[in-house]
């Protein structure tokens, strides 16, 4: 079945998207798995239109948005259970990281979410439009948003507490990955409802 090796296929993507949501190795596992339950019980209903990552996005992020909704998630640090990696990095590095993981956890989870599918998704603003359900519009005003808060925050600038290692390699103002522009991408003609 074409569509098993294509979901398959995602599964990298939403294991990384699902632990920068989560912030828990067992409950962005568990996101995951409700995510490829709730996709395959319903495959019938994508039929190949559109890209088939922004559709189990979407269906993530509903189920992330609920779970968060009712309540159940205790987001959780994991710098406290997770082991220190055995790689020598250098010190800057590791402290410029752990500024970052923190940064991108005190702002406000609609601006992350869209920075995080731009930065680490590589989604187009069309796609994030879709996975989300906003404007286009809204779009780009969180990512705007986002990355100026975010920036603010690993600068260390007046009103924010991080920005204790801004190391070379960051540029000094801010992630180059999130600087750069999602690839464009054909989507079709629907209407978005805000």
């Amino acid at each position: 079945m074409p569509q098993a090796a294509e979901l398959l296929g995602c599964l990298p993507r939403l294991h990384r998207y699902a632990r920068a949501l989560r912030r828990n190795r067992e409950d962005a596992d568990d996101l995951v798995q409700d995510t490829l339950e709730r996709a395959w019980s319903r495959v019938s209903l994508w039929q190949g239109v559109g890209d088939m990552r922004s559709w189990l996005f979407s269906i993530m992020h509903n189920l992330h948005v609920d779970a968060l909704r009712r309540g159940r998630l205790d987001l959780v640090d994991l710098d406290e259970h997770t082991p220190e990696i055995p790689i020598a990095a250098a010190q800057a590095e590791r402290l410029a990281l752990r500024d970052l993981d923190a940064s991108l956890a005190v702002l406000p989870p609609e601006q992350r979410e869209v920075l995080l599918l731009v930065a680490i998704e590589g989604l187009a603003y069309a796609e994030i439009a879709l996975v989300l359900g906003i404007p286009i519009g809204t779009v780009m005003s969180r990512l705007s948003r986002g990355r100026e808060r975010l920036r603010g925050l690993m600068n260390g600038e007046p009103g924010h507490r991080l920005g204790a290692a801004m190391p070379q390699f960051l540029g000094g103002r801010g992630i180059p990955a999130l600087a750069i522009r999602p690839r464009s991408v054909a989507m079709p003609a629907q209407p978005i409802d805000p």
